[in-house]
């Protein structure tokens, strides 16, 4: 019996030793991840303070930016769990605590196209996956646009992951570092001229980021938000297939879908969203309707 005991101990012994061994690397895994160092040398853009450029970068800003950093780009506390960690979404104005008090041109268009602080290191959260699909234009006209504003004083602080998410990161269940996908040297967008046809709502859905809960096709994927609901087929196969212009425009205003249904605003961005002009929207109800059909990868 004492022989099995001491088997018994043994294995247990062996397991834990090697569950440890996992859990260390995970977190150094995922801690490289966090501190790697990107070397990117941006194309820079033209920031200019023209009437017309600084009413597109609002425009742009309020449907992208002003979700998460707030109305007014003083930053919000946007996500604070006390087992993964704090990330703030920082203040964008030149404020005290604000990026824009430290940022230069060249900072601004590492961070939104590519992700990447003044430093080189990964921003977490940030959708530079959709946003490097900007052209230099809209680029330009968004920086243009968040050096304008005014001033608002509110240090947010640093992102504080801890173990477990250091450890989600590792593991590759956590994904949350857009520098990482991103191909830093390959060809730029080319401007896009506003237009209501399915070639410009496909810009409108790539710069919106609709491929990161939908699925590289769009055609219906689980949402990388822990507690997301699965995100619904875009494509001519699903749901909206059924949907004329005029509901789709209503959806992404209230949230509301034809069937009766209440789009949860914390994993669909509706209120975002339905900043959108109704040309854009519809522009991107045409290019969601000329997709080909396709259903999920399992």
């Amino acid at each position: 019996m004492r022989r099995v005991l001491k088997w018994i101990g043994i294995v247990l012994g062996g397991l834990l030793g090697l569950l440890l061994i996992a859990v260390t690397v995970l977190a150094m895994t995922g801690g490289s991840k966090l501190n790697k160092q990107y070397e990117i040398k941006p194309q820079p853009v033209t920031i200019s303070e023209e009437t017309a450029v600084l009413e597109r970068g609002e425009y742009l800003v309020s449907a992208s930016c002003m979700g998460c950093h707030g109305d007014d780009l003083g930053g919000t506390a946007f996500f604070d769990d006390p087992a993964i960690g704090v990330i703030p979404a920082p203040n964008l104005t030149a404020g005290q605590g604000g990026a824009g008090a430290v940022y230069n041109n060249e900072d601004f268009v590492r961070a939104i196209r590519h992700g990447v602080d003044s430093e080189g290191k990964p921003l977490a959260i940030m959708p530079s996956r959709a946003y490097w699909h900007y052209s230099d234009e809209d680029l330009g006209a968004i920086i243009a646009y968040v050096k304008s504003v005014p001033s608002v004083d509110n240090d947010l602080g640093d992102k504080n992951i801890k173990l477990v998410g250091r450890l989600l990161i590792g593991a590759g269940m956590m994904d949350i570092l857009g520098a990482e996908s991103i191909d830093h040297a390959s060809p730029l967008p080319e401007a896009q001229e506003p237009m209501v046809n399915a070639t410009y709502g496909k810009y409108v859905a790539n710069t919106a980021d609709c491929h990161a809960c939908h699925g590289p096709s769009l055609a219906g994927a689980q949402a990388p938000e822990p507690g997301a609901p699965y995100s619904p087929n875009l494509t001519p196969n699903g749901n909206m297939n059924q949907w004329t212009t005029e509901e789709f425009l209503i959806v992404m205003r209230t949230g509301q879908t034809p069937d009766g249904r209440q789009l949860d605003p914390a994993f669909m961005p509706w209120k975002d969203y339905g900043r959108l002009s109704d040309d854009d929207l519809t522009a991107l109800f045409l290019h969601l309707q000329s997709l080909p059909t396709a259903v999920a990868a399992e």
